[in-house]
């Protein structure tokens, strides 16, 4: 989950191409019933994501300082989870509370 929601905030047009909306605000769908809802001010991105099959519902706040991103969020369990990445590589603690790191 904490690599789809990354990739989901960094190229929501390309995993996603059921998209309406322009510039920092779109809505997404997905053929599993996932809704995205993209909001894009300054430097940062905030993603609220919903499944119309099982109800469930996600977050995720992005800010970008420099040349790092730093994300929070809070997954369908209701439990949180960060990462930060760099050109150094990407880490962090997932929602179930596990430490990650890639590279």
């Amino acid at each position: 989950m904490k690599k789809l929601v990354v990739i989901t905030i960094l190229g929501v047009e390309i995993l996603f191409g059921g998209c309406i909306g322009s510039g920092s605000l779109k809505t997404c769908y997905d053929n599993n019933g996932n809704t995205y809802n993209v909001n894009k001010i300054g430097s940062s991105t905030y993603v609220n994501g919903s499944n119309s099959n099982t109800g469930s519902s996600w977050s995720s706040t992005s800010n970008r300082v420099g040349d790092t991103t730093y994300t929070t969020g809070t997954a369908s369990n209701g439990n949180t989870w960060n990462s930060t990445s760099s050109k150094y590589g990407t880490y962090g603690t997932d929602s179930e509370g596990n430490s990650f790191y890639s590279h």
